[in-house]
């Protein structure tokens, strides 16, 4: 009786039979993508071609991470991985670990690797930049003698300021020998102590300025005490020595205009600055001038002689009101004496003795007032206005109005 097998069965074995093969495992098949299509659940499934047949092929999300390019339709890879049969449908498909791109994409492979690591190093890092000189005297270049480059940095440089010195180390820039070439021209350049250095060339393809992505030139670009300004290729053409550089230029024509200042610019900045500076001057003296003055009116207010004058002015003043308040008390005075002549005129005894009246006395000197003091015989001094008379009592009369 015969063997019968059921589908799963034949799928199996024909699995185990590739699962068994070495070289099925670890095999590395290049190809063009068609088909490609991203799986929202991250796995990718595409196609390999080429002009005999197509191998169906899946690269499964955990493995991903070292992919560094989107696929795209066209693409010639070359993937690693192992062949093995999808059971449910009986076919077998090449399951991808990594897929790198042939040619100028494992170049690209190379240099993304390379940038990833001297990134990590610090070497494209801010902090390590040097600025580039404003007004640089000697502008050393790294380039070919006779390429295109080196005819627009002269040019340009020439047109901006024909007083900057160009010093040019003739070098290799693409094939065999370039990258040795480029390193000895930075460092013989930075020996001789020029103020900053273009390193470049024209533009190419990516076989041709692969010189600027090496390692070596990195790191000779980054130890250069001298600024330098990286100028490879076009504007789109992004290498390495960009990173590392100071400065990177779009084209060597750019590298020249940023290196090179210009020396019109430059001297019509410096006459604005002296015109800015001669109007700074006279509006300086002319505030120092009136700060003078008013220092001065502040210093005839201040100096001491003109505090003497106050003193004296106040002394006078004091003075003058001094004289016046003795002025007018002895005004005051004289008129309260006058007063009191008035009124003692008024009681003076003279007076009285003017008018008619006099004044007796008794021999002992005292005031006659009544006839009772006195006795006949006693003997009285009478006082009248121009002497005095000596009389005796002769006889006593006393005054009826007295009585009364």
């Amino acid at each position: 009786m015969r063997n019968v097998y059921t589908v799963r069965q034949v799928n199996a074995y024909i699995k185990n039979m590739f699962t068994q093969d070495f070289m099925l495992n670890r095999i590395y098949v290049k190809g063009e993508v068609s088909n490609c299509r991203y799986h929202t659940s991250g796995h990718i499934y595409f196609s390999l071609k080429d002009e005999s047949g197509t191998i169906a092929c899946v690269m499964f999300a955990g493995s991903r991470a070292g992919l560094s390019f989107r696929m795209q339709e066209g693409q010639t890879v070359i993937v690693l991985g192992s062949v093995s049969v999808y059971e449910r449908d009986g076919k077998y498909q090449l399951y991808a670990k990594e897929i790198v791109l042939d040619g100028a994409g494992m170049l690209y492979e190379r240099f993304e690797a390379l940038k990833r690591e001297l990134e990590e190093m610090g070497m494209f890092a801010p902090e390590y930049k040097q600025p580039i000189p404003a007004y640089v005297q000697r502008v050393g270049i790294v380039t070919a003698p006779t390429g295109a480059a080196v005819r627009d940095i002269m040019n340009i440089a020439a047109r901006r300021n024909p007083y900057v010195q160009l010093i040019l180390y003739p070098a290799l820039v693409q094939g065999e020998g370039a990258v040795p070439s480029i390193v000895r021209g930075i460092r013989m350049l930075e020996k001789q102590q020029v103020d900053v250095i273009i390193v470049g060339r024209g533009g190419g393809s990516i076989e041709d300025l692969w010189a600027f992505n090496e390692e070596q030139v990195a790191r000779a670009i980054f130890d250069c005490t001298v600024p330098i300004i990286s100028a490879v290729g076009h504007e789109t053409d992004t290498l390495i020595s960009d990173f590392v550089a100071d400065l990177r230029a779009p084209t060597p024509s750019a590298a020249a205009e940023l290196a090179v200042y210009e020396y019109a610019a430059c001297e019509a900045q410096i006459q604005e600055y002296a015109l800015r500076l001669r109007r700074q001057m006279q509006l300086r003296i002319q505030n120092e001038r009136r700060r003078a003055e008013q220092m001065a009116v502040k210093l005839r207010f201040t100096h001491p002689r003109q505090k003497l004058n106050e003193q004296r002015q106040y002394a006078a003043d004091l003075e003058t009101r001094l004289r016046g308040q003795m002025e007018k008390r002895l005004k005051d005075e004289r008129h309260k004496l006058a007063l009191y002549i008035e009124r003692m005129n008024g009681l003076s005894p003279l007076k009285k003795l003017n008018q008619g009246y006099s004044y007796v006395e008794d021999s002992s000197g005292k005031t006659v007032r009544s006839v009772s003091q006195t006795e006949v015989g006693d003997r009285l001094c009478i006082y009248v206005s121009d002497g005095a008379v000596e009389a005796e009592v002769k006889t006593v009369k006393r005054s009826q109005i007295g009585r009364r």
